[in-house]
């Protein structure tokens, strides 16, 4: 599923247009960035958290040369599933195993 696929659904659910469902969408997801951004935890009962989370900095190497390489520190968004959606994942996932 695609974007615009998600906002059909979402159209569809809430009886919008696919533009009003657009704007809403985008509404959500530009509000989880701007609070993740700022250090924010966002938490979706049942669905999951998102939030951001550092790495410190660490050598690697080059996969060419071989070379050392330092990686610089970096802070990365990281989403964290509920136990909602673990249980309807797995419960799809074991039924396809049957």
């Amino acid at each position: 599923m695609n974007k615009s696929d998600l906002v059909k659904v979402v159209a569809d659910a809430g009886e919008l247009s696919n533009a009003a469902a657009g704007r809403v969408l985008d509404a959500l997801l530009e509000s989880i960035v701007k609070s993740v951004t700022k250090g924010e935890s966002v938490v979706l009962t049942g669905f999951g958290s998102f939030e951001a989370t550092k790495r410190a900095a660490r050598q690697g190497r080059n996969p060419q040369t071989g070379e050392t390489i330092q990686i610089a520190a970096a802070t990365l968004p990281r989403f964290k599933p509920g136990k909602g959606f673990k249980d309807a994942v797995n419960i799809k996932n074991a039924k396809k195993k049957k």
